[in-house]
Protein backbone atom coordinates (compact mmCIF):
# COMPACT_ATOMS: atom_id res chain seq x y z
CA UNK A 1 0.00 0.00 0.00
CA UNK A 2 1.30 3.48 -0.85
CA UNK A 3 2.41 5.77 1.97
CA UNK A 4 0.88 9.14 2.70
CA UNK A 5 3.64 9.94 5.21
CA UNK A 6 6.99 8.24 5.72
CA UNK A 7 9.30 8.90 8.66
CA UNK A 8 12.94 8.07 7.97
CA UNK A 9 15.01 7.86 11.18
CA UNK A 10 13.20 11.01 12.30
CA UNK A 11 14.30 12.87 15.43
CA UNK A 12 12.39 15.96 16.55
CA UNK A 13 12.90 18.23 19.51
CA UNK A 14 13.40 21.68 20.93
CA UNK A 15 16.73 23.45 21.42
CA UNK A 16 18.42 20.17 20.46
CA UNK A 17 16.66 18.27 23.25
CA UNK A 18 14.84 15.42 21.48
CA UNK A 19 11.17 14.69 22.01
CA UNK A 20 10.85 12.02 19.28
CA UNK A 21 13.78 9.66 18.75
CA UNK A 22 14.76 7.88 15.52
CA UNK A 23 11.26 7.19 14.27
CA UNK A 24 11.01 5.09 11.11
CA UNK A 25 7.76 3.90 9.59
CA UNK A 26 4.87 5.06 7.45
CA UNK A 27 1.20 5.97 7.51
CA UNK A 28 -0.60 4.40 4.56
CA UNK A 29 -2.76 6.43 2.22
CA UNK A 30 -6.35 6.28 3.42
CA UNK A 31 -5.42 4.99 6.88
CA UNK A 32 -7.05 5.99 10.16
CA UNK A 33 -4.40 6.05 12.88
CA UNK A 34 -4.39 6.98 16.55
CA UNK A 35 -1.14 8.30 18.01
CA UNK A 36 -1.07 7.60 21.73
CA UNK A 37 1.33 7.15 24.62
CA UNK A 38 2.20 8.74 27.97
CA UNK A 39 2.14 12.48 28.57
CA UNK A 40 5.25 14.10 27.10
CA UNK A 41 5.79 11.20 24.70
CA UNK A 42 6.22 13.43 21.64
CA UNK A 43 2.79 12.96 20.09
CA UNK A 44 2.02 16.62 19.37
CA UNK A 45 5.64 17.16 18.41
CA UNK A 46 5.32 14.48 15.75
CA UNK A 47 2.31 16.22 14.19
CA UNK A 48 4.23 19.50 14.07
CA UNK A 49 7.15 17.71 12.44
CA UNK A 50 4.87 16.22 9.79
CA UNK A 51 3.43 19.67 9.11
CA UNK A 52 6.89 21.16 8.72
CA UNK A 53 6.38 23.50 11.68
CA UNK A 54 9.29 21.88 13.50
CA UNK A 55 12.50 21.16 11.54
CA UNK A 56 14.00 17.71 12.21
CA UNK A 57 17.07 17.37 14.40
CA UNK A 58 17.83 14.32 12.29
CA UNK A 59 16.25 12.16 9.62
CA UNK A 60 13.34 13.36 7.53
CA UNK A 61 9.60 13.31 6.89
CA UNK A 62 8.39 12.47 3.38
CA UNK A 63 4.84 13.23 2.22
CA UNK A 64 3.24 11.77 -0.89
CA UNK A 65 3.19 14.02 -3.94
CA UNK A 66 0.92 17.02 -3.47
CA UNK A 67 0.02 16.34 0.16
CA UNK A 68 2.29 19.01 1.64
CA UNK A 69 -0.07 21.69 0.27
CA UNK A 70 -3.22 19.73 1.17
CA UNK A 71 -3.05 19.15 4.91
CA UNK A 72 -5.70 20.14 7.45
CA UNK A 73 -4.53 20.56 11.03
CA UNK A 74 -6.54 20.88 14.22
CA UNK A 75 -4.28 21.93 17.15
CA UNK A 76 -5.06 21.39 20.80
CA UNK A 77 -7.67 23.72 22.26
CA UNK A 78 -5.01 25.15 24.58
CA UNK A 79 -3.20 26.52 21.50
CA UNK A 80 -6.28 28.38 20.25
CA UNK A 81 -7.43 31.88 21.18
CA UNK A 82 -11.10 31.51 22.21
CA UNK A 83 -11.66 35.27 22.63
CA UNK A 84 -10.68 36.25 19.10
CA UNK A 85 -13.68 38.29 17.80
CA UNK A 86 -14.78 36.22 14.83
CA UNK A 87 -18.22 34.90 13.94
CA UNK A 88 -18.96 31.23 13.41
CA UNK A 89 -19.69 31.94 9.75
CA UNK A 90 -16.37 33.70 9.12
CA UNK A 91 -14.45 31.03 11.04
CA UNK A 92 -15.88 28.30 8.83
CA UNK A 93 -15.31 30.32 5.63
CA UNK A 94 -11.61 30.47 6.55
CA UNK A 95 -11.51 26.88 5.38
CA UNK A 96 -11.60 28.24 1.81
CA UNK A 97 -8.54 30.45 2.33
CA UNK A 98 -6.08 28.05 0.71
CA UNK A 99 -8.35 27.72 -2.30
CA UNK A 100 -9.25 31.37 -2.97
CA UNK A 101 -6.83 33.53 -0.96
CA UNK A 102 -7.63 36.28 1.51
CA UNK A 103 -9.28 38.85 -0.72
CA UNK A 104 -11.28 37.06 -3.39
CA UNK A 105 -15.05 36.97 -3.26
CA UNK A 106 -16.50 33.59 -2.39
CA UNK A 107 -18.86 32.12 -4.95
CA UNK A 108 -22.32 30.92 -4.01
CA UNK A 109 -21.14 27.33 -4.36
CA UNK A 110 -18.31 27.85 -1.86
CA UNK A 111 -20.65 29.54 0.59
CA UNK A 112 -23.06 26.64 0.22
CA UNK A 113 -20.25 24.28 1.25
CA UNK A 114 -19.96 26.25 4.50
CA UNK A 115 -23.73 26.01 5.02
CA UNK A 116 -23.56 22.25 4.54
CA UNK A 117 -20.57 21.95 6.89
CA UNK A 118 -22.41 23.80 9.66
CA UNK A 119 -25.42 21.57 9.14
CA UNK A 120 -23.17 18.50 9.31
CA UNK A 121 -21.81 19.51 12.71
CA UNK A 122 -25.23 20.55 14.02
CA UNK A 123 -24.63 24.31 14.16
CA UNK A 124 -27.09 25.61 11.60
CA UNK A 125 -28.51 28.88 12.96
CA UNK A 126 -25.25 29.72 14.78
CA UNK A 127 -23.71 31.66 11.87
CA UNK A 128 -23.77 35.08 13.56
CA UNK A 129 -22.64 33.89 16.98
CA UNK A 130 -19.14 34.91 18.09
CA UNK A 131 -16.94 31.84 18.47
CA UNK A 132 -15.75 32.97 21.91
CA UNK A 133 -19.34 32.91 23.21
CA UNK A 134 -19.72 29.20 22.47
CA UNK A 135 -19.14 26.23 24.75
CA UNK A 136 -16.03 24.12 24.32
CA UNK A 137 -17.95 21.45 22.45
CA UNK A 138 -19.56 24.00 20.14
CA UNK A 139 -16.19 25.59 19.36
CA UNK A 140 -14.84 22.18 18.45
CA UNK A 141 -17.82 21.67 16.12
CA UNK A 142 -16.95 24.98 14.42
CA UNK A 143 -13.38 23.82 13.88
CA UNK A 144 -14.56 20.52 12.43
CA UNK A 145 -16.87 22.47 10.09
CA UNK A 146 -13.84 24.42 8.90
CA UNK A 147 -11.99 21.16 8.29
CA UNK A 148 -14.95 19.94 6.24
CA UNK A 149 -14.74 23.09 4.12
CA UNK A 150 -10.98 22.69 3.66
CA UNK A 151 -11.67 19.28 2.11
CA UNK A 152 -8.07 18.09 2.47
CA UNK A 153 -6.93 14.52 1.78
CA UNK A 154 -4.63 14.51 4.85
CA UNK A 155 -6.05 15.49 8.26
CA UNK A 156 -4.05 15.82 11.49
CA UNK A 157 -6.00 16.13 14.75
CA UNK A 158 -4.33 16.92 18.09
CA UNK A 159 -6.53 15.77 20.98
CA UNK A 160 -9.73 16.59 19.08
CA UNK A 161 -12.09 15.20 21.72
CA UNK A 162 -10.49 16.63 24.87
CA UNK A 163 -12.77 18.54 27.24
CA UNK A 164 -15.93 18.20 25.11
CA UNK A 165 -19.21 16.51 25.94
CA UNK A 166 -19.91 12.91 24.92
CA UNK A 167 -22.59 13.85 22.40
CA UNK A 168 -20.10 16.09 20.59
CA UNK A 169 -17.48 13.35 20.72
CA UNK A 170 -19.90 10.92 19.08
CA UNK A 171 -20.87 13.41 16.38
CA UNK A 172 -17.26 14.29 15.58
CA UNK A 173 -16.21 10.64 15.55
CA UNK A 174 -18.89 10.07 12.90
CA UNK A 175 -17.22 12.74 10.77
CA UNK A 176 -13.83 11.06 11.26
CA UNK A 177 -15.32 7.77 10.10
CA UNK A 178 -16.78 9.53 7.05
CA UNK A 179 -13.33 10.88 6.18
CA UNK A 180 -11.89 7.40 6.47
CA UNK A 181 -14.63 5.95 4.26
CA UNK A 182 -13.84 8.62 1.66
CA UNK A 183 -10.22 7.48 1.51
CA UNK A 184 -8.67 10.39 3.38
CA UNK A 185 -5.66 9.83 5.64
CA UNK A 186 -6.41 10.77 9.25
CA UNK A 187 -3.97 10.91 12.19
CA UNK A 188 -5.31 11.76 15.65
CA UNK A 189 -3.46 12.23 18.93
CA UNK A 190 -5.63 10.55 21.58
CA UNK A 191 -5.45 9.38 25.20
CA UNK A 192 -8.65 7.36 25.58
CA UNK A 193 -7.51 3.80 24.88
CA UNK A 194 -11.03 2.34 24.76
CA UNK A 195 -12.01 5.00 22.24
CA UNK A 196 -9.00 4.06 20.16
CA UNK A 197 -9.86 0.37 20.32
CA UNK A 198 -13.42 1.04 19.14
CA UNK A 199 -12.78 3.58 16.42
CA UNK A 200 -9.17 3.54 15.15
CA UNK A 201 -7.91 0.48 13.25
CA UNK A 202 -4.25 1.56 13.34
CA UNK A 203 -2.22 2.83 16.30
CA UNK A 204 1.25 4.26 16.86
CA UNK A 205 2.22 3.92 20.51
CA UNK A 206 4.84 6.57 21.09
CA UNK A 207 7.08 6.99 24.12
CA UNK A 208 9.68 9.30 22.60
CA UNK A 209 10.31 6.41 20.24
CA UNK A 210 7.88 3.99 18.64
CA UNK A 211 7.16 1.13 21.03
CA UNK A 212 4.64 -0.39 18.62
CA UNK A 213 3.01 0.59 15.34
CA UNK A 214 0.37 -1.39 13.51
CA UNK A 215 -3.08 -2.85 14.00
CA UNK A 216 -4.63 -1.47 17.16
CA UNK A 217 -5.47 -4.84 18.70
CA UNK A 218 -1.83 -5.89 18.43
CA UNK A 219 -0.44 -2.58 19.70
CA UNK A 220 -2.56 -1.79 22.77
CA UNK A 221 -1.53 -4.70 24.95
CA UNK A 222 -1.34 -4.33 28.75
CA UNK A 223 2.36 -5.19 28.67
CA UNK A 224 3.22 -2.47 26.17
CA UNK A 225 1.16 0.17 27.97
CA UNK A 226 2.90 -0.65 31.26
CA UNK A 227 6.28 -0.50 29.55
CA UNK A 228 5.48 2.92 28.11
CA UNK A 229 4.57 4.26 31.55
CA UNK A 230 7.81 2.97 33.04
CA UNK A 231 9.79 4.61 30.24
CA UNK A 232 8.02 7.94 30.78
CA UNK A 233 8.98 7.92 34.46
CA UNK A 234 12.67 7.49 33.60
CA UNK A 235 12.97 10.22 30.94
CA UNK A 236 15.73 12.79 31.27
CA UNK A 237 14.13 16.00 29.99
CA UNK A 238 17.56 17.62 29.54
CA UNK A 239 19.14 14.83 27.54
CA UNK A 240 21.05 16.12 24.49
CA UNK A 241 20.36 15.10 20.91
CA UNK A 242 21.84 11.69 20.18
CA UNK A 243 23.71 11.49 16.87
CA UNK A 244 23.72 7.69 16.82
CA UNK A 245 21.22 5.91 14.61
CA UNK A 246 18.70 3.62 16.19
CA UNK A 247 19.48 -0.07 16.15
Amino acid sequence: MNSAIACDNLTLGYERHPAVHHLSGSFALGSLTAITGPNGAGKSTLLKGILGLLPPLGGRVLLADGLRQQVSYLPQQTELEPDFPISVWDAVLMGHWRRVGAWKTLSGALQQQAVQALRRVGLQGFERRIVGSLSGGQRQRVLFARLLVEDAPLILLDEPFAAVDQRTVNDLLAIVHDWHAQGRTVLAVLHDLEQIRRHFPQTLYLARRALAWGETGQVLTPELIAHGRVMSESWDEGAPYCLMESS
